[in-house]
């Protein structure tokens, strides 16, 4: 049996550059996310999306991006979930990208807002049928008895709402606006890349590097 104590990767693919990196890091975000989808690593678009309770205890799950501009990065969820229920008590969250393959994280952080209920029209009505009625099917994170009641509910939704189902009220998108960005480029014998862009009061970004 494998001691997990021992295993070790040398991080040798790449390097990150102040002078080759963007100052600004949206730009940076979208080179390096579109350099993951061209090579074809899976679920490019997967972020862990991390939120803290009022009991103060941090959770983490994965989702997917599905939008990024100059407004921040958006995703779309049940509003009832876990972290539905954290972000409306705690509007602020932590956002995660992991290309393994290119030996590569963005870690972002920032305020979360929800989008309009136009936007969340637009994108619900763009997801495959069995994914809209499953929004409806699935009372995200609470307790269920077994996996025949999603089984049912789908069914009933199904038959409701046949090929139209509507967007429930309870889910839709939102949107993190980041004011910190890190981006960490695996280096040999654990001396990283890591530069920092902290946002400052007249919305220009400072990039800094840290040690890893």
């Amino acid at each position: 049996m494998t001691n997990i104590a021992d295993l070790r990767k040398s991080y040798e693919r790449a390097e990150l550059d102040e002078s080759a990196s963007h100052a600004d890091p949206l730009q940076q975000f979208d080179q390096w996310l579109k350099e993951a989808i061209a090579s074809k690593i899976p679920e490019p678009n997967a972020m862990t999306v991390a939120t803290v309770a009022s009991n103060l205890r941090p959770s983490t799950r994965v989702v997917l991006i599905k939008g990024y501009d100059e407004r921040g990065i958006t995703w779309f969820t049940n509003f009832e979930s876990r972290k539905g229920q954290e972000l409306a008590g705690n509007p602020f969250a932590a956002l995660q990208f992991h290309w393994v393959e290119l030996e590569r994280v963005v870690r972002i952080e920032g305020r979360v807002e929800k989008v309009s209920a136009e936007e969340s029209d637009a994108y619900f009505h763009s997801r495959p049928l069995d994914s809209r009625v499953g929004a409806w099917a699935s009372p995200q994170s609470t307790v269920i008895s077994g996996r025949g009641v999603l089984v049912a509910n789908a069914a009933k939704y199904a038959a409701k709402f046949l090929l139209q189902p509507p967007r429930p009220p309870h889910w839709g998108g939102y949107r993190l606006q980041p004011d910190r960005w890190e981006f960490w480029q695996g280096r040999k014998s654990r001396l990283h890349d890591r530069l920092r862009y902290m946002q400052q009061p007249d919305g220009q970004w400072l990039r800094e590097r840290l040690a890893p």
